[in-house]
Protein backbone atom coordinates (compact mmCIF):
# COMPACT_ATOMS: atom_id res chain seq x y z
CA UNK A 1 0.00 0.00 0.00
CA UNK A 2 2.87 2.37 0.91
CA UNK A 3 4.88 1.72 -2.04
CA UNK A 4 1.77 1.96 -3.95
CA UNK A 5 1.20 5.07 -3.04
CA UNK A 6 4.75 6.34 -3.49
CA UNK A 7 5.19 4.77 -6.83
CA UNK A 8 2.58 6.23 -8.23
CA UNK A 9 2.86 9.33 -6.75
CA UNK A 10 -0.47 8.94 -4.93
CA UNK A 11 -2.11 7.58 -7.25
CA UNK A 12 -1.29 10.15 -10.49
CA UNK A 13 0.51 6.93 -12.51
CA UNK A 14 -2.94 5.70 -12.55
CA UNK A 15 -3.45 9.09 -15.01
CA UNK A 16 -4.18 8.15 -18.64
CA UNK A 17 -2.75 8.97 -21.35
CA UNK A 18 0.64 9.28 -20.66
CA UNK A 19 0.81 8.41 -17.24
CA UNK A 20 4.95 9.35 -17.43
CA UNK A 21 4.27 12.96 -18.34
CA UNK A 22 1.11 13.12 -15.69
CA UNK A 23 4.30 12.33 -13.25
CA UNK A 24 6.31 15.23 -14.69
CA UNK A 25 3.76 17.36 -14.51
CA UNK A 26 2.33 16.91 -10.99
CA UNK A 27 6.53 17.51 -10.11
CA UNK A 28 6.16 20.54 -11.51
CA UNK A 29 3.71 22.17 -8.60
CA UNK A 30 5.45 19.67 -5.96
CA UNK A 31 8.63 21.48 -6.85
CA UNK A 32 7.95 25.25 -6.52
CA UNK A 33 6.22 24.13 -3.14
CA UNK A 34 9.35 22.45 -1.52
CA UNK A 35 11.36 25.71 -3.24
CA UNK A 36 9.28 27.90 -1.96
CA UNK A 37 9.57 26.24 1.43
CA UNK A 38 12.91 25.62 1.63
CA UNK A 39 14.87 27.08 -1.50
CA UNK A 40 16.98 24.38 -3.33
CA UNK A 41 18.57 22.84 -0.51
CA UNK A 42 14.74 21.18 0.29
CA UNK A 43 14.87 20.62 -3.08
CA UNK A 44 17.82 18.62 -3.66
CA UNK A 45 17.41 16.80 0.31
CA UNK A 46 13.60 15.97 -1.25
CA UNK A 47 14.74 14.69 -4.53
CA UNK A 48 17.28 12.53 -2.70
CA UNK A 49 14.60 10.81 -0.53
CA UNK A 50 12.59 10.69 -3.19
CA UNK A 51 15.21 8.37 -5.22
CA UNK A 52 15.48 6.44 -2.47
CA UNK A 53 11.88 5.92 -1.48
CA UNK A 54 11.10 5.31 -5.03
CA UNK A 55 14.00 2.96 -5.83
CA UNK A 56 11.84 0.66 -2.66
CA UNK A 57 9.01 1.31 -4.38
CA UNK A 58 9.51 0.10 -7.37
CA UNK A 59 11.59 -2.71 -6.06
CA UNK A 60 8.16 -3.84 -3.79
CA UNK A 61 5.73 -2.90 -7.33
CA UNK A 62 7.76 -5.29 -9.51
CA UNK A 63 8.52 -7.84 -7.52
CA UNK A 64 7.74 -11.45 -8.92
CA UNK A 65 6.48 -9.47 -11.91
CA UNK A 66 7.84 -9.80 -15.32
CA UNK A 67 7.40 -6.19 -16.45
CA UNK A 68 10.09 -4.44 -14.48
CA UNK A 69 9.13 -0.91 -15.45
CA UNK A 70 5.26 -0.55 -15.30
CA UNK A 71 3.65 2.66 -16.32
CA UNK A 72 1.94 3.04 -13.62
CA UNK A 73 4.98 3.87 -11.30
CA UNK A 74 6.24 7.62 -11.87
CA UNK A 75 7.70 8.61 -8.63
CA UNK A 76 10.92 8.38 -11.12
CA UNK A 77 9.37 11.09 -13.41
CA UNK A 78 8.94 13.36 -10.23
CA UNK A 79 12.87 12.82 -9.44
CA UNK A 80 13.87 12.95 -13.09
CA UNK A 81 11.97 16.48 -13.00
CA UNK A 82 12.99 17.74 -9.77
CA UNK A 83 16.67 17.50 -11.51
CA UNK A 84 15.02 19.32 -14.51
CA UNK A 85 14.18 22.30 -12.37
CA UNK A 86 17.38 22.51 -9.96
CA UNK A 87 19.23 25.31 -12.18
CA UNK A 88 16.27 27.24 -11.76
CA UNK A 89 16.09 26.16 -8.22
CA UNK A 90 19.74 27.25 -7.40
CA UNK A 91 19.41 30.47 -9.43
CA UNK A 92 16.41 31.77 -7.59
CA UNK A 93 17.84 30.35 -3.99
CA UNK A 94 21.08 32.63 -4.57
CA UNK A 95 19.58 35.41 -6.10
CA UNK A 96 17.00 35.89 -3.60
CA UNK A 97 14.51 35.73 -6.95
CA UNK A 98 10.72 34.60 -7.71
CA UNK A 99 11.59 31.38 -9.08
CA UNK A 100 8.28 31.73 -10.91
CA UNK A 101 10.09 34.32 -12.98
CA UNK A 102 12.14 32.16 -14.90
CA UNK A 103 9.09 30.53 -16.57
CA UNK A 104 10.41 30.10 -19.74
CA UNK A 105 13.05 27.72 -17.88
CA UNK A 106 10.32 25.59 -16.47
CA UNK A 107 8.95 24.79 -19.70
CA UNK A 108 12.37 24.08 -21.45
CA UNK A 109 13.04 22.12 -18.35
CA UNK A 110 9.63 20.11 -18.55
CA UNK A 111 10.22 19.62 -22.52
CA UNK A 112 13.24 18.62 -22.37
CA UNK A 113 12.86 16.34 -19.59
CA UNK A 114 9.75 15.12 -21.43
CA UNK A 115 12.15 14.17 -24.63
CA UNK A 116 15.14 12.96 -23.31
CA UNK A 117 12.96 10.18 -20.95
CA UNK A 118 10.95 9.24 -23.93
CA UNK A 119 13.78 8.88 -26.54
CA UNK A 120 15.94 7.63 -23.93
CA UNK A 121 19.54 8.75 -25.76
CA UNK A 122 22.65 7.30 -24.70
CA UNK A 123 23.32 6.57 -20.88
CA UNK A 124 19.46 7.11 -20.49
CA UNK A 125 18.71 4.09 -22.65
CA UNK A 126 21.52 2.26 -21.39
CA UNK A 127 20.23 2.62 -17.79
CA UNK A 128 16.56 1.77 -18.95
CA UNK A 129 17.77 -1.78 -20.09
CA UNK A 130 18.95 -3.12 -16.81
CA UNK A 131 15.72 -4.49 -16.10
CA UNK A 132 15.91 -3.75 -12.54
CA UNK A 133 14.46 -1.00 -10.05
CA UNK A 134 17.65 0.85 -9.98
CA UNK A 135 17.57 1.16 -13.86
CA UNK A 136 13.90 2.41 -13.38
CA UNK A 137 15.41 4.93 -11.25
CA UNK A 138 18.29 5.78 -13.05
CA UNK A 139 16.69 6.55 -16.17
CA UNK A 140 15.02 9.13 -15.06
CA UNK A 141 17.50 10.76 -12.95
CA UNK A 142 20.44 10.77 -16.05
CA UNK A 143 17.36 12.52 -18.22
CA UNK A 144 16.78 14.84 -16.04
CA UNK A 145 20.62 15.46 -15.60
CA UNK A 146 20.76 15.86 -20.16
CA UNK A 147 17.19 17.99 -19.10
CA UNK A 148 18.96 20.83 -16.48
CA UNK A 149 22.04 21.35 -18.74
CA UNK A 150 19.55 21.45 -21.58
CA UNK A 151 18.24 24.52 -19.35
CA UNK A 152 21.38 25.79 -18.28
CA UNK A 153 22.61 26.14 -22.39
CA UNK A 154 19.24 27.34 -23.22
CA UNK A 155 19.61 30.00 -20.16
CA UNK A 156 23.41 31.26 -21.25
CA UNK A 157 22.05 31.58 -25.00
CA UNK A 158 18.99 33.47 -24.35
CA UNK A 159 21.15 35.76 -21.95
CA UNK A 160 24.12 36.20 -23.96
CA UNK A 161 22.72 36.23 -27.73
CA UNK A 162 18.89 37.68 -26.48
CA UNK A 163 18.71 39.85 -23.74
CA UNK A 164 22.05 41.36 -23.99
Amino acid sequence: MIAHLIGTVGGAGHLRPAPGTWGSAVALPLGWGLHTLGGFPLLLVAGLAAFALGWWATIQMTAGKTDHDPSEIVIDEVVGQWIALAPLSYAAWDRGMDILVMWPGWIAAFTLFRLFDIWKPLWVGRADRRGDALGVMLDDVIAGVFAAIGVLVLAVLVHELVLR
